[in-house]
């Protein structure tokens, strides 16, 4: 069947490798939370917390692992991650429109384009001289791609977001609506208190499978490539400075910021908010978590935090006092210990 009539149960099960409990011909029209679902829709079991619903969710059939399964008496697609079949099954029922190969009439593209036969270039966008865009891939309205900019193939450039020149985007890649790509990294020399700007002369290079968010911002190396290994994902406005490279499979949530020349490696995680100050490393699988400022490199993998937990304001306000006397009772603490290793050494016999 299609997304437009929708999957069986058995269709379904069979696309998972799931065990299969219950009405195989069972329809499934789209996919909803246990609380939201409908009697069309398959519903997914991943946090614990949500168990309760399987008592009450009217969906048609539910994903859930074996443990959960044995309390509940509907159609079920039983398996080791729900949560990762919930994230394949998605892609069937996903309803953005694609359009048709070709180039729109009212997008401006350079005569020393190469745009494959198999591309979409939605209407305003603008292409410049001498990019290259692969076969599957979209650029949607409004977006611009700048000179002697490589996409690959199968990759999504949103409607307003902007490569600049010079770029390599690899295949399978999706940058959203307001993204920008290349643009220059903050590089000024002063020279008695005027700034004066240094050209960015490297590039930034994309590899395969990445996704990045809207309004993020990813700059052009100021000699060296800013580099986005295979498989990085980018959620909305992060800033990644110049000369930045960012190991495979990484996830790095909003609102972080990468300073320049910092490396990250492979399969590490930043929640919302982190900053990273700039010329440090990150190992592998670092975890770091939300709000974290890292002032110095990351040796080891692990999990890294810093900064305090919320607390009632009052609270708040009483540590906050306590914060500044530290110094102070650091010293005090500092003159008694003194005082009294004096008075132990004072009380010893004379040999």
């Amino acid at each position: 069947m299609s997304e437009e009539t929708g999957f069986t149960l058995a269709e379904l099960a069979a696309r998972l490798d799931a065990e299969l409990r219950g009405d195989g011909a069972c329809l499934i029209r789209g996919l909803h939370t246990l609380s939201g679902a409908g009697p069309d829709q398959l519903a997914f079991l991943a946090n614990p917390l949500y168990r309760a619903e399987l008592k009450t969710t009217r969906a048609a059939a539910v994903l859930l692992r074996a443990a959960d399964a044995g309390d509940f008496s509907g159609n079920a697609l039983v398996l080791a991650n729900p949560y990762l079949a919930y994230a394949r099954l998605a892609r069937l029922f996903d309803r953005t429109p694609r359009p048709d190969a070709g180039i729109d009439a009212r997008a401006i593209v350079s005569p020393t384009a190469c745009i494959d036969a198999a591309a979409a270039i939605g209407p305003g966008a603008v292409i410049g001289d001498g990019v290259v865009v692969g076969a599957g891939s979209v650029i949607e309205a409004g977006a611009v791609v700048q000179a002697r900019t490589t996409i690959g193939r199968d990759c999504r450039i949103r409607a307003n977001a902007v490569i600049y020149h010079d770029c390599v985007i690899g295949d399978r890649v999706n940058i959203h609506s307001g993204a920008v790509i290349g643009g220059d990294g903050f590089g000024f020399a002063n020279d008695k208190g005027r700034w004066q700007k240094i050209a960015q002369i490297g590039r930034v290079v994309i590899h395969n499978d990445v996704d990045i968010g809207a309004n993020t911002t990813v700059d052009r190396g100021a000699l060296d490539d800013t580099v986005i290994h295979e498989g990085v994902i980018i959620d909305n406005q992060v800033q990644i400075a110049h000369n930045v490279v960012i190991g495979a499979h990484t996830a790095i949530a909003a609102c972080c910021g990468i300073s320049g020349s910092t490396r990250i490696g492979a399969g590490c995680v930043l929640a919302g908010g982190v900053g990273l100050v700039g010329h440090i490393e990150i190992a592998d699988k670092v975890q770091i978590t939300g709000m974290t400022m890292v002032t110095k490199s990351i040796t080891s993998p692990g999990s890294y935090s810093s900064g305090t937990a919320f607390e009632p304001s009052e609270s708040w306000k009483k540590t906050a006092v306590r914060v500044k006397q530290l110094d102070d009772m650091a010293r005090r603490l500092r003159r008694l210990e003194n005082e009294l290793v004096a008075l132990r050494d004072s009380g010893k016999p004379d040999n």
